[in-house]
């Protein structure tokens, strides 16, 4: 396969509106004034196949959903893919990450893994210098992995979290609710949804922190803002997608700004 031929490839099935919007913000931040100036992507979204992470990781479910990642991930490889992201927060906890990674080794998968949650750290860093108090919300399986506070504190940074029972109410009223939630409807987000996630940025608000992370790659949807007041919204999936542009064409990145 030629440098012609390369593609960015998106694992989208967890779930399926991250993955397609995920897909949708590598357009927002490329370079383009005509359709030929958009870079070339793959999604593969197979939500059949992946097990819940939450519950994996809750251990309400033996499945590992690692297994079916990298068989997504094999896949965007075999159909030309050089680099690829997985529109997911909750499947990067180490648990599930390095099972796809190590499946991918004993493969011999060589296709670029950009890392979600580094790479935000790492923009919080840049973009956010003054930034010293994080807030992360989240899934309640990523929640509990914890994967974000370790790696922030790491970073020297105060981390700041919901208690659980708060924690709990934003994973099932905001994210999956039947009727409300996030999962089963997202465009519009329904109030209900958006509002109790307006209850956690409050909260943590409340505990000083300068910046939220939003840890759950459907919470932006509801949450759409770069910041609210003061107060710096993140959103990974968002800088997923600048990474998989600066690795694939850095040319083709466009100039952050926190206005637009």
């Amino acid at each position: 396969m030629s440098s012609d031929d390369a593609k960015i490839g998106i694992v989208g099935g967890a779930g399926p509106y991250a993955g397609l919007d995920l897909a949708q913000k590598i357009l927002q931040q490329t370079k383009a004034k005509i359709d030929q100036d958009y870079l070339p992507t793959l999604m593969i979204s197979t939500p059949h196949q992946i097990e819940d992470r939450t519950r994996f990781l809750l251990g309400q479910s033996t499945e590992n959903p690692a297994h079916a990642i990298s068989r997504n991930l094999n896949d965007l490889k075999s159909l030309g893919a050089s680099v690829a992201g997985i529109a997911c927060n909750t499947a990067h906890a180490p648990a599930i990450r390095n099972v796809f990674l190590e499946k991918m080794k004993q493969s011999g998968n060589s296709l670029k893994i950009m890392d979600m949650i580094s790479e935000t750290s790492d923009f919080l860093k840049q973009e956010c210098p003054e930034v010293r108090t994080v807030g992360v919300l989240s899934t309640i399986g990523t929640w509990k992995a914890g994967f974000y506070p370790e790696l922030l504190s790491a970073s020297g940074y105060e981390v700041r979290i919901l208690n659980e029972q708060k924690q709990q109410r934003l994973h099932d009223e905001a994210l999956f609710h039947p009727e409300n939630g996030i999962k089963v409807q997202a465009h519009p987000v329904t109030k209900e949804a958006r509002n109790v996630l307006l209850e956690g940025v409050h909260e943590l608000e409340k505990q000083g922190v300068q910046a939220i992370i939003l840890g759950c790659t459907e919470i932006p949807l509801g949450l759409p803002e770069k910041k609210l007041g003061e107060t710096f919204l993140l959103d990974p999936g968002l800088i997923l997608a600048r990474a998989l542009i600066r690795e694939f064409n850095p040319e083709k990145l466009l100039p952050w700004s926190w206005e637009t």
